[in-house]
Order: C-alpha cells, then structure tokens, then sequence
C-alpha cells in the first residue's frame, strides 16, 4: 500500500518513552536493510521471469492480432475489450465512486486495442509502465496510450507515490471520449439573446481515457506531502486500477477474456471469508 509522507514528533513523549522509541527505530533500520536486499533479490528475479514471459506474451500477440494469417477474420476480435470489462474494477469502479468506468462510448475506441504491456522505469522495481498499443482510429492519432508510476522508499513510511505520468491523448475532432457537448437552456422570450442557434457547452465526462490524466500530487512543504480525503481516494483508486492491471489483467488475460478468472476471483474470496 502507498502511504502519504508524515512526522512523529518526539516532544509529545516523555524522555524514557523516547530513549525506547529510538531503539525501536534503530531495529527498524536493521530491518529496512534487510528488505532493500530483498527488493533487491525481487527485481532480479522480476527481471528474470519478465524476460521468460515475454516470448508468450509476443506469442499472444500474434494470435490475437492475426499476425500471419491468411483467413478474412483474423485474431481475436475485441480482445482487450472483453477481457477489461470482464474484470470488475475496470468495469465498473470501486465503492469511493460508483460510475461506469468503460462506458458504452468507449467501447469503440477500444475495440481498436491490440495490446497492453507493462516495463520497468529506472531498473526500479517500485516503478513500472503501462502501455496501451492500439491500431490506427478515427478516435485519437496516438498509437501508443501510456502511464508511468514513480514510487520511491521513505525511511519511515515505506512506498509513497511521488509523481505519476500520462498520455496526452490527441483526439480527432468531434472524437474526445472525456468530454461532451450539453445544449443549454435557451433564455425566456424576451430576450435579446434568444436566437436560432443552440447554446451549448462543453463538460468533463465519465471515460476509461480519464485513467490517462492522472490526479495531481502537491506537495505543499519538505515536511508533509497534504491531500484532501477526496484526492487521496482517487490517488489510491488510480494506484488500484493500474496494479489490477498489471498483476490481473496483463499476465491472465485469457481466463479475463473467457471470465474464468471471475470464478477463480470469486472462490478466493470465499475461502477469504471460511477464514
């Protein structure tokens, strides 16, 4: 879990209540090395087992996308599509807000998805790349969507997300799937504003290409790194849905497409419960 920055100030103890405090910290220290030499051993084997996966997952590829076939319907057609809104926290989004999150106008845009991938940043293992592969689209002219996350180690609180990096989706026009177009109210007769012509406005919406524009981390001194319970949710909300898919989506998108991974959800939160 990613923590938010904090201080502990020593003077609300009494001195005895102190000295044992900082012994308890220098244990911590002793513990904080052991875990970097493990993170350490982590990302080596990460490493390792990402360069084994990579030939199934080009193999993947292939398949889906029709690589080398000869046949009029090639691959596997909406893929991606399937497999992300199979899975419930990129279908519909978590408890903090419930809205749809793959909305019905996405689901043009990413029928055009050939592939999404995740990679290392830095040779750190906290950090990681998601990238979204798509076919050229009347939608948006990138072929490429990504989002990167810059998680460092506080000595204190463990991970905290420092910054957070998205695509700048360029949208055809008439096509942007994050905003639409509302017909205002047409002012009372009488007035000299009313016209032939409609009042409109442009307004945010609900869109999975919202995930691109991340929420914005301030940091308001050196001390405290402050978010409002609302940005915190949606900090923490963002950080869900881009493990989902890196740990769920990504290495078991097959059983996603199928939703045999719903099953294999469904009795782990089960035998969850018997516990």
């Amino acid at each position: 879990n990613l923590t938010i920055k904090r201080t502990f100030d020593t003077k609300k103890l009494s001195p005895k209540v102190t000295k044992r405090v900082l012994f308890l910290k220098d244990i911590q220290v002793k513990h904080d090395e052991l875990e970097e030499k493990f993170l350490e051993e982590k990302a080596a084997l990460e490493a390792k087992y990402d360069s084994l996966y990579k030939p199934l997952f080009d193999k993947r590829y292939e398949i889906v996308n029709g690589v080398a076939e000869a046949e009029t319907e090639k691959g596997v057609p909406n893929f991606w599509l399937i497999a992300m809104k199979t899975n419930e926290m990129l279908a519909n989004e978590v408890q903090f807000f419930i809205f749809e999150y793959i909305t019905e106008r996405d689901e043009g845009a990413l029928k055009y998805l050939k592939d999404i991938r995740c990679c290392r940043v830095e040779n750190n293992s906290r950090n990681f790349k998601l990238e979204f592969l798509f076919d050229p689209n009347p939608y948006f002219k990138n072929s490429v969507l990504s989002k990167t996350y810059h998680v460092t180690d506080d000595d204190d609180d463990g991970p905290v997300l420092d910054k957070v990096i998205g695509t700048d989706i360029e949208w055809c026009p008439g096509k942007c799937l994050t905003h639409k177009v509302v017909v205002k109210k047409r002012p009372k007769k009488g007035s000299k504003k009313v016209n032939n012509i409609p009042m409109t406005k442009t307004e945010n919406c609900e869109s999975f290409f919202n995930f691109f524009k991340p929420p914005e981390i301030d940091e308001v001194d050196e001390c405290y790194t402050t978010m409002d319970e609302e940005l915190q949710n949606l900090t923490d909300q963002d950080y869900d849905i881009a493990v989902t898919i890196r740990d769920k989506l990504i290495p078991h998108a097959v059983s996603w497409f199928t939703g045999e991974a719903l099953v294999d959800e469904d009795e782990y939160n089960d035998d969850e419960n018997d516990d």
